[in-house]
Formats: structure tokens, C-alpha cells, sequence
């Protein structure tokens, strides 16, 4: 029972040292041109409430866009659910919305999330990112790829912000 017990311990010795020695970050980035003014996306990306109504990936979503604030996101990526808390680091009004999530403990796995907005010729692009890290990217690689879902959730902002623009003419 003991040298079983050795053998376990030092496998795991093994995976966790593995895991902090292949420490990496992997970014995930999309994005969409609005016609719309920066003010207006803003408003319907912080607009949490109404998320189940158009928004594909963040099905839920609640607090203060404020930073050190944290919010509630109820993520929907294929057939899985995931609830998480992030904190607020910045929250620029027409600029910028980025988020630190966490699971379980700093360093393990991380997601800073963002969306940025930069005014372009007749509207703005939206950037939306996340920034993985920790000692767990290496084992989840391809699982934390959510880049179809980060173009799907920006094409639904757009197509939400253009045609709530053209009600308002």
C-alpha cells in the first residue's frame, strides 16, 4: 500500500510541476464593425437584463459594469453551461469592458476578458478577447478555443445595436 501510495504522490508531483514548467497563455480575439456610435453599443453590451433576448454565448449576465464590481455570466458554449463571477478591472464607458475570471484559485486558470470599442469611419469596431493563463492551459487547449462563440455573440450585439438604431430614426 505504500509504494502504491509513492507512486501516486509522485505522479501527481510530476503532473503538477509539468503543468507550472508548460505555463502558457493562450488569446482568443474576434471582431465586428457596428454602424452605430460607440455610446449606442455601450448601452446594449452593459445592458445585462436583456442578454437572454439576443445574446448566444453570455445567456445571463448581472451586476454593475463598475470597476471592482462582480458580475454574475452564465456562459453557453455548445451543450455546456458554465456559471462564474468575474471582477471588474475597467469599465470605460463607449471604450472599454474587460473582467478578471478565475477557477478556483489565482494561477490555476485565468480568463481576462474584454471588449474594446474603437471608433471607426460610420460606427465602431467591437473587439471582444480573453487572455487564458495558468497551469491548467496546457491540459484544456482546444476546450478554451470560444472563438466561434465569441463571433457569434458579436454578430447578435451588432445585428441587436443596427436594428434598434434604425427604430429610434
Amino acid at each position: 500500500m505504500n509504494k502504491w501510495l509513492i507512486t501516486l504522490t509522485t505522479t501527481l508531483v510530476v503532473l503538477v510541476v509539468a503543468a507550472f514548467a508548460l505555463h502558457r497563455e493562450q488569446r482568443v480575439e474576434r471582431s465586428v464593425d457596428i454602424a452605430a456610435p460607440p455610446e449606442k453599443v455601450w448601452s446594449v453590451l452593459t445592458e445585462f437584463a436583456a442578454y437572454p433576448e439576443w445574446n448566444p454565448f453570455m445567456r445571463e449576465a448581472s451586476g454593475t459594469p463598475k470597476e471592482g464590481e462582480k458580475l454574475r455570466i452564465v456562459l453557453n458554449s455548445g451543450d455546456s453551461e458554465m456559471t462564474f463571477t468575474p471582477t471588474v478591472l475597467a469599465a470605460e464607458p463607449g471604450k472599454e469592458l474587460r473582467w478578471l475570471g478565475r477557477v478556483f484559485v489565482p494561477g490555476l486558470l485565468d480568463g481576462e476578458h474584454s471588449f474594446t470599442l474603437t471608433p471607426i469611419p460610420g460606427g465602431v469596431r467591437l473587439t471582444q478577447s480573453e487572455t487564458f493563463s495558468g497551469a491548467l492551459v496546457p491540459f484544456f487547449g482546444g476546450s478554451i478555443d470560444v472563438g466561434d462563440d465569441f463571433a457569434a455573440m458579436n454578430r447578435a450585439l451588432r445585428d441587436r445595436v443596427e436594428s434598434t438604431a434604425n427604430i429610434a430614426r
